[in-house]
């Protein structure tokens, strides 16, 4: 496990933006990633340590893009038989160089478990009553935390920084014309097979996957591509399987190592996505970098060591 002094160290220097000197063009910035034009046929993915709950970036977490890059590239390597992916080459632990595509305009949430705290999650309109969630109609009788009968393939609309991400069904996105059938059909079966995959080695490592987002692009040749990231402890809901049961059945929060923790910070905070943010206090910082670091860990079978090199001259290094 990392030390507490390379946590301390690292808190003034986490990286919530990066500056090539205009040698890169920024494509685009989202919530965690800034992405670069490398050429016409790449692009670089910068993973910040910025984080984001309830669709709000409200601060940093040290050493994230580091454990979000290393968990992503890790399982990249170990999905290709199920989908191609965009990574092309690793020049910083917190970078990748990527085939470019072209990003559908949906990203799609697989749910294993009924469960969330945003005013979007399937437990949030389940409790209010709701029984028809993102196209799938849902049992009367259920409890919070507990399996679905089925992993379900939950899509949103994309929202920009500071933006909601907004949930959407099957036929709502064919209405609207952001996906073709056969293509959404396409990334439905990928999805939900990327979901088992990421159960299952989360099984072996005493966790349960309760969730997971994906995002898919089209490459050049028009083939569906997974590209942002995959099973990290930000697009994904990590839990303890050992006491998950126990705590459930006793009407506590399942055990995690995910941004869950910095989520329930906040909302004890009295901070639901709304209004300003209150600030991340140290302690809360690097507690999450532990628990990002775990995660990692315990995935991988890796030990985790911290890079605390300059991103931008590496990566212009490796550029030339």
């Amino acid at each position: 496990m990392i030390s507490q002094a390379d946590l301390e160290r690292s808190l003034d220097h986490a990286v919530h933006s990066v500056d090539f000197g205009g040698r890169l063009t920024k494509h685009h910035s989202g919530k965690v990633r800034d992405i670069f034009v490398v050429d016409d046929h790449r692009l670089l993915f910068v993973t910040s340590d910025r984080l984001s709950v309830f669709d709000r970036v409200i601060g940093s977490v040290p050493f994230k893009g580091q454990v979000l890059s290393g968990i992503s590239n890790w399982w990249m390597e170990r999905i290709t038989d199920i989908v191609p992916h965009h990574l092309l080459a690793i020049p910083h632990p917190s970078c990748v160089i990527a085939k470019k595509c072209r990003p559908l305009p949906i990203e799609v949430i697989v749910r294993g478990y009924l469960t969330g705290a945003s005013p979007t999650s399937i437990w949030t309109a389940y409790e209010g009553g709701g029984r028809r969630y993102c196209g799938h109609d849902l049992p009367d009788g259920m409890t919070r935390h507990q399996l679905l009968p089925q992993p379900l393939l939950t899509p949103t609309t994309k929202g920009d920084v500071g933006a909601h991400d907004e949930l959407i069904s099957r036929e709502e996105i064919i209405e609207q014309g952001l996906v073709p059938a056969d293509l959404y059909d396409r990334i439905q079966t990928v999805a939900i097979e990327l979901y088992r995959r990421g159960a299952e080695q989360a099984a072996r490592s005493g966790l349960l996957l309760a969730d997971t987002k994906y995002e898919f692009g089209l490459d050049e040749e028009g083939t569906l591509t997974l590209i942002d990231e995959i099973h990290t402890p930000d697009s994904s809901r990590y839990w303890f399987a050992q006491d998950y049961r126990s705590r459930v059945d006793a009407g506590l929060e399942p055990r995690g190592l995910d941004k869950d923790y910095v989520r329930n910070y906040m909302k004890s905070q009295g901070f639901v996505g709304n209004g300003e943010a209150p600030p991340l206090p140290a302690d809360i910082r690097m507690e999450a970098a532990r628990r990002y670091i775990s995660l990692y860990e315990l995935l991988t079978g890796a030990t985790f060591n911290p890079d605390f090199s300059s991103l931008e001259t590496t990566v212009l290094d490796h550029l030339r």
